[in-house]
């Protein structure tokens, strides 16, 4: 498991977890237990017919499989649901990084009228809580999801079994020729930063300005091979598709991050990089079922 930071809270799972949490906020197991029943809690859309774990599933490492986020009356939005894994140790939340805590971000689909439609003021009434309460509870639990304890962690912890040969192969390109640490780094896979990778360019324009000029906040890989699809708006299906755009040098747009160029990986490297990829599943955390 991957454990950072301090303030230590047993979680229901019989666990000792280190985990950030801001001073207004601390981490209780009262408290990430009513975040989990709001977490499940349809009151919390206007139509009664979608929660978060609508679109947060923990069968998908709390994504939901779609292209497109699908919220109240069928309604869709324009970007994939991103990932919950670990968002406890994030700094930017939202692909355009709009905010900088998750306890204003736990909030923000509950009125947004593509996902849930509902004013927190009447969604406080629904549950008999503050919206205070809500968003510290919501926040609180999103803080315990967690993913560690891959076949990557275990190799770097010592175990240099954990990894087959070829997904050695792929950590070496991940780190190397294909460049995949200018975005992606440290023990979440992310620098919770900005970046124009080119995705949203298309015949001349962004579809989507994202934090301004088509620049999107790096997701983390943790979890990858079970989130698809991926990118901003789950346009790239698989991680083949994801690999190929890459190392193509993605859609040449104004203001494309230098670090988007082509990587002339061979087909046998390509797969080595995929394995090694998968390798960071590990073992999901989501404490009070």
């Amino acid at each position: 498991m991957m454990l950072l930071f301090a303030a230590a809270i047993t979680i229901p799972l019989g666990l000792d977890l280190y985990l950030p949490a801001p001073d207004d906020n601390p981490l209780t197991a009262s408290r990430i237990e009513l975040g989990r029943r709001l977490y499940f809690d349809r009151r919390l859309s206007r139509d009664g017919s979608v929660s978060c774990a609508s679109c947060h599933d923990k069968t998908h490492a709390f994504s939901d499989g779609r292209q497109v986020a699908v919220g109240v009356f069928g309604r869709t939005g324009k970007r994939n649901s991103p990932v919950l894994i670990n968002r406890g140790y994030g700094r930017l939340f939202f692909w355009d990084g709009r905010v900088a805590t998750l306890e204003e971000q736990v909030l923000k689909p509950i009125e947004d009228p593509n996902e849930m439609d509902l004013p927190i003021a009447e969604a406080a009434v629904r549950v008999s809580l503050a919206p205070g309460e809500i968003s510290r509870a919501l926040a609180s639990f999103v803080r315990s999801i967690l993913s560690g304890d891959s076949a990557f962690d275990r190799y770097i912890n010592g175990d240099r079994t954990a990894l087959t040969p070829e997904q050695q192969v792929g950590l070496q390109l991940f780190r190397g020729k294909a460049n995949c640490t200018a975005c992606h780094v440290g023990p979440n896979f992310t620098d919770e930063s900005l970046h124009n990778t080119g995705v949203a360019w298309h015949d001349g324009h962004f579809s989507d300005a994202g934090a301004g000029q088509g620049n999107f906040k790096t997701p983390t890989l943790r979890e990858i091979a079970r989130t698809a699809p991926y990118v901003h708006d789950g346009s790239l299906a698989t991680l083949e598709e994801v690999i190929r755009y890459y190392d193509r040098g993605g859609n040449q747009s104004p203001g494309l991050d230098a670090e988007i160029r082509p990587l002339r990986l061979t087909s046998v490297e390509k797969r080595a990089l995929i394995a090694f990829l998968r390798s960071l599943n590990g073992t999901s955390l989501e404490p009070g079922e």
